[in-house]
């Protein structure tokens, strides 16, 4: 296995989580909760996780209708979703890389 691969980072939700924040600044809860398509409880679970790793950092804050909660990735975090990202690709590429051993022979 490729050692930048991230195993806890690899979890579909928390990839997720990353992959929509590594574009951004500080992002809202709500935004991540509607566009991964998950819970409150779900996506506070995983969010929690990942600030316990020291991959995101949590800021809560008050606008004149409600508490808010935003996500920002820290920069251990941009830099675990770069490798994991990097490790990824380098997967997929081997995967189309031609089988040296099975070129000439047709599949059964």
């Amino acid at each position: 296995m490729d050692p930048a691969f991230d195993e806890f980072l690899h979890v579909p939700a928390r990839l997720s989580i990353v992959a929509l924040l590594a574009p951004a600044d500080w992002v809202d809860f709500g935004f991540l909760r509607d566009t991964i398509g998950t819970s409150d409880s779900a996506l506070s679970k995983q969010v929690s996780a990942l600030a316990s790793a020291g991959y995101v950092a949590v800021r809560k804050g008050q606008d004149k209708r409600a508490r808010r909660t935003y996500v920002q990735l820290t920069p251990v975090g941009r830099h675990a979703f770069r490798q994991h990202a990097a490790a990824l690709e380098r997967i997929v590429a081997l995967a189309r890389m031609p089988n040296q051993g099975d070129q000439g022979q047709n599949d059964p």
